[in-house]
């Protein structure tokens, strides 16, 4: 049984509920308790005056933020309470249902959204143990779909909360007996979880393979050749000798090859063509989605799901208001036969060359629970185009996307011509390469998604035809470490290795952002000194928590859980004897650290004369007075002067209210300057001696560029491109 849920001081008083109303004195309504009070607006207009739909704005009964509140030594027994903020909440919640011949709990279609509709139903039966309460899910929040579910209610899935359960006590269990510790040894506010410290050591491990890279030379060799009558020139690699694959490891390798080939033409060995066929990719997934989100768009994980939700709950179409994608947190490819009718039927009229003669299907992986279905429009016929007046440009480009990838998954593959001719000069082989696309397919319908790749054409090459070389260009190269991660590559390597759950891999690398043990500069993950120090006594204290196998092996446990397979107490069973060691060895052989973050420096505080120190708080690095608490003088590290001429200020790193960083002079408002970019340390302008900026991009290349409105002086920034990481695929 559930313990009671206790009361907790409310820090938020929310807006009162009016009562509902009744006629001749008799219960008026059905209740439909949803989460969020978007959906409920949405909801609201689907089922008439015979429904009242609220919102529960999430869990209202879970644990403290300020104990364990897990009873270890009697079966692991949590302590719920009302949540902070909510007893307002929780007054209406019990008011409505009292006047209400009928409740149906709609939360989300997951562990948590049941775990929510479970403590809802044990709220209600505590006013009235014979009140009719059903449990309704649905994918998408449309009119059909939220009647039908209406009509076909099911009981709560005990499960699922026992699984939602499992999960809340483990990371309950691992975070409240481990951040303590780091307390004592290192710094209050610290935190670790079973999620997030597993994360962190990915994102660490990442920048120690980097440093300890040691890059390797090697050579490209291309040939720049003319066809008879043709003025443009093409380009062909080396690539072997006398019919046998050739690495070009150094000068002198290159060298003897342009010895080979001096004053020689090249003729024509071979020319093959083939046709390739990509298939389509199916539709998102939540991981997947994040993934693109980020490489196409250039959105972090937590903005691309907060975006989702907000087409999810629903907008407002003309006068109906209606939900534009399906439930977003999910890790299936599945599609329902509704949806995959309706597609094929939107293609047979608008793109009938493209759709196959039955619907392409999609395996699911088998990691995944499968409770829903893939991210997909609600109704294709809400093309992007027509939304688009409805929706903010950032809803519009992920709605596009979403949208594009799922018409896209039911249509025919993509057809490319590829043409491989192999040159020979004398006894060394080079090969000139041509693609074309010669059928869409699936792509016609891509404008978002559309590729950057474009087709080359080729003249067309008969075998034994002679080439004039125009030049040979030799290029020395060097091997590049592993790139750090972004956002979709963590999010990527999560969802491949077991680690969390869709919904967990954007909260979990916003809280290694926010506990500062974690930058994002340039779309890359950058571990903190912070970061790093408190990798390193996981590592070493925890080993058995950061292994990614036993996270994923957790997860499956919790899998089994909601499968009914096992108890959720046999999972905190099995993991609480060989956890206990580890905490009893930790506290006892950890070493204090937390000199690590008060680093004494050669500055004097100007108000009493102290030495400063290089203190680490909540927005990182700061300087401040050694004799705290007696003299409170703070102020930011100075990473340079400003540039703006005249000026005395300095420059230092500020963050907007969001948390994004910028830099800015520290005497602002009387000195505006800011900056988005980041500027380089170990560089100053050689023209005017101010600080560099580092700025750029992939496509356009990297740059230091100079931001003194009177010089504008620009270079390249190798490492910085050398850094930038490849759209993950």
């Amino acid at each position: 049984m559930e313990s009671k849920p206790e009361s907790e001081e409310k820090a938020v008083k929310p807006a009162r509920v009016a009562k509902a109303p009744r006629k001749n004195g008799k219960k008026s309504f059905k209740l439909v308790i949803v989460e969020s009070p978007a959906k409920a607006k949405t909801i609201n207009k689907y089922l008439g005056s015979d429904y009242k739909v609220i919102s529960c704005m999430g869990h209202i009964i879970d644990l403290p933020k300020s104990r364990m509140a897990v009873d270890i030594e009697h079966g692991f027994e949590p302590q719920y309470i009302t949540v902070r903020g909510k007893g307002k909440i929780l007054q209406d919640i019990k008011r409505y249902g009292a006047d209400s011949s009928e409740v149906f709990l709609a939360p989300d279609n997951d562990r948590e959204g049941e775990a929510i509709a479970f403590h809802l139903q044990n709220v209600l039966r505590l006013k009235n143990a014979k009140l009719p309460i059903h449990r309704i899910v649905f994918n998408e929040i449309t009119r059909d779909v939220i009647r039908e579910s209406i009509r076909q209610p099911r009981d709560l899935d005990m499960a699922l909360v026992d699984a939602q359960k499992a999960r809340r006590v483990l990371d309950r269990i691992v975070g409240y007996q481990i951040s303590p510790i780091l307390w004592e040894k290192v710094k209050k506010g610290l935190s670790a979880g079973r999620v997030q410290s597993v994360a962190l050591a990915l994102v660490c491990t990442r920048e120690e393979e980097i440093l300890n890279f040691n890059p390797d030379e090697y050579w490209t060799l291309t040939l720049h050749v003319q066809k008879a009558g043709h003025k443009k020139e093409y380009e062909s690699e080396f690539y072997a000798f006398r019919g046998e694959r050739v690495e070009l490891k150094v000068k002198a390798d290159t060298d003897r090859i342009l010895e080979h080939i001096a004053g020689k033409d090249a003729v024509v060995a071979e020319v093959v063509e083939s046709q390739r066929t990509r298939k389509p990719l199916p539709p998102y997934t939540t991981s997947k989605l994040q993934q693109e989100a980020a490489n196409r768009l250039s959105f972090s994980s937590s903005k691309t799901m907060m975006i989702a939700q907000r087409l999810y709950e629903g907008v407002t179409i003309g006068k109906e208001t209606t939900g534009l994608i399906t439930y977003m947190r999910t890790d299936s490819v599945r599609v329902s036969d509704v949806a995959l009718t309706e597609v094929r039927k939107f293609l047979s009229e608008t793109r009938p060359q493209q759709l196959p003669e039955s619907p392409n299907l999609y395996a699911t992986s088998a990691k995944a629970q499968d409770a829903h279905e893939a991210i997909r429009p609600t109704s294709v016929y809400f093309t992007p185009e027509k939304v688009k007046e409805h929706l903010s440009p950032e809803e519009y480009k992920i709605y596009s996307i979403i949208w594009e990838r799922f018409v896209s998954s039911q249509m025919k593959p993509m057809i490319t011509t590829n043409v491989r001719v192999t040159l020979a000069v004398d006894e060394a082989q080079f090969t000139l390469t041509g693609s074309v696309v010669t059928d869409e397919g699936f792509a016609e319908v891509f404008n978002v998604l559309k590729s950057d790749s474009k087709s080359v054409h080729l003249p067309e090459f008969q075998q034994g035809e002679k080439l004039t070389v125009a030049k040979a260009v030799p290029e020395q190269h060097f091997t590049q470490p592993p790139p750090r991660y972004t956002d979709a590559s963590i999010v990527k390597i999560m969802e491949e290795s077991g680690i969390g759950r869709p919904s967990t891999y954007a909260p979990t690398i916003e809280r290694l952002i926010r506990k500062y043990y974690v930058q994002r500069t340039k779309r890359q993950l950058v571990p903190t000194q912070l970061g790093q120090a408190i990798n390193g006594l996981m590592e070493q204290y925890f080993t058995a928590i950061l292994d990614v196998n036993f996270t994923a092996e957790m997860e499956k446990k919790l899998d089994k859980v909601a499968e009914s397979e096992i108890r959720w107490t046999q999972v905190l069973d099995e993991f609480w004897p060989d956890f206990h060691d580890l905490l009893d060895h930790a506290r006892v052989n950890m070493p204090e650290m937390k000199s690590l973050l008060a680093e004494p420096t050669e500055q004097v505080c100007p108000e009493c004369a102290k030495m400063l120190m290089k203190r680490l708080g909540k927005f990182g690095y700061f300087l401040a007075c050694s004799g705290f608490p007696s003299c409170k003088y703070t102020e930011s590290i100075s990473l340079g002067p400003c540039v703006r001429p005249g000026c005395k200020g300095k420059i230092i790193e500020r963050k907007t209210r969001k948390g994004r960083e910028f830099y800015g002079c520290s005497r602002y408002p009387a000195c505006d300057f800011i900056s988005w970019d980041k500027p380089a340390h170990d560089k100053n302008c050689p023209k005017c001696q101010s600080m560099l900026f580092e700025t750029g991009s992939r496509k356009n290349g990297f740059f230091l560029e100079c931001k003194r409105e009177d010089c504008g002086h620009k270079e390249p920034l190798v490492e910085a491109a050398a850094e930038a990481e490849a759209p993950v695929t």
